[in-house]
């Protein structure tokens, strides 16, 4: 697009940026978390301290040539390879980081350790806090509410989902402003995106692009069985990660494991678990894992089968930050840039539900923006608002 010159794609070269204290501190302190969460062998250790010492002072080099993918990457990282991880893109840095950690703790190679995901017992420790259990029980109340305060309660639960104290609120104004006058919500299309998905529209197809599992993908699934339950759509199609991307990405195991905490739960829950069970059995829930969704690329360069499935559906909602950045492309652009004219490549109505926590944002209005930047200094990235936007 025209503008695309003028917002410079985000890097981690700038010191104090929160690009660079994802590589420069987060990466770190997660290969310690993965190392310390498995018996991991002498070999898949010094492969670890490797990736730790290559990130941090190393110039990125290629998977090996057995990887099964590595031309894949190849291609993709042809501009990169021999550089900085600071001096290349951030969200290609970020998606390589996790292509080389599978690599190290060898979850594609032949072997005991093959497919076992190194996320996975902090995503199976968010299923079974008592949290969650207070989230699950509160769904009993928020059921026998009018199907219209449902599900404005369950899109703010799903939206939030994230936040370990915001689960399944009803309110937004429940989340913590830090004393800015702005409202968490920076910007609120529900109206719109409900407009998309009215109840009894049988034929409609909701698509739904995960992003986090455990408490995050426990809302989102309470979710889908309103749209599904209340007639909203005929049919949802759950796109997951083909294999553990980022430290918590949802997978099928990782629905599969929500969908059993949400049958074995008492209450309410129960009775959703039991019917999203049901529902995926007959096919009006389905879950995909297309391999683009593991690529360091923004959804503007998605393959055609991808595209075609996309405009198939009456609505696509993206859940989560990375999703976002891919979404309108992981730039510094103007936040009242269009989220109409960022999207508009899109094949079909498009919404995105998602918690502030990277740089990228658009779709503001000004006064908006000249608030947020009067009271809160790291308001992008700090968690503490989120926005729901819809492109019809």
């Amino acid at each position: 697009m025209s503008d695309t010159v003028d917002a410079p794609v985000i890097r981690s070269d700038e010191p104090g940026s929160f690009a660079r204290s994802v590589l420069a501190e987060r990466h770190p302190a997660l290969i310690e978390k993965v190392r310390d969460a498995f018996p991991y062998g002498p070999g898949q250790h010094r492969a670890l301290d490797a990736l730790r010492d290559n990130a941090a002072e190393g110039a990125i080099t290629p998977l090996p040539p057995t990887a099964y993918d590595y031309d894949r990457w190849a291609e993709w990282g042809r501009e990169h390879f021999g550089r900085s991880w600071f001096d290349v893109p951030f969200l290609w840095a970020e998606s390589y980081f996790y292509r080389r950690l599978l690599e190290a703790v060898g979850y594609f190679a032949d072997g005991p350790w093959r497919g076992v995901d190194p996320f996975r017992p902090f995503k199976q420790a968010e299923l079974h806090t008592p949290e969650t259990e207070a989230e699950l029980a509160s769904l009993d109340g928020i059921l026998r509410k009018p199907a219209g305060e449902q599900a404005d309660a369950l899109v703010h639960g799903s939206l939030w989902g994230n936040r370990a104290d915001l689960g399944f609120r009803i309110s937004s104004s429940a989340a913590d402003t830090s004393g800015a006058d702005t409202p968490p919500l920076v910007a609120d299309d529900s109206e719109a995106l409900w407009s998309l998905l009215p109840a009894g529209s049988p034929a409609a197809t909701l698509c739904v692009v995960a992003d986090n599992a455990g408490r995050e993908l426990l809302p989102d699934l309470v979710l889908i069985d309103h749209v599904l339950h209340h007639g909203r759509a005929e049919r949802v199609v759950l796109q997951v990660k083909p294999y553990p991307y980022y430290v918590s990405d949802a997978t099928t195991e990782d629905v599969v494991d929500c969908l059993r905490r949400l049958v074995r739960a008492e209450g309410a829950a129960a009775g959703t678990g039991r019917r999203l069970w049901a529902a995926m059995g007959d096919g009006r829930l389905m879950v995909r894992a297309h391999d683009f969704f593991r690529a360091p690329l923004p959804y503007e360069e998605m393959p055609g089968d991808l595209r075609s499935e996309f405009a198939e559906a009456t609505l696509t909602v993206f859940k989560g930050d990375l999703n976002y950045r891919r979404l309108v492309g992981d730039r510094l652009w103007p936040p009242t840039a269009s989220f109409a004219d960022r999207t508009a490549y899109f094949p079909g109505p498009v919404a995105a539900l998602r918690t502030l926590k990277s740089d990228v944002i658009v779709g503001l209005d000004e006064r908006t923006v000249a608030t947020l930047d009067a009271h809160e200094d790291h308001w992008r990235t700090s968690g503490t608002h989120a926005l729901i936007q819809v492109r019809g």
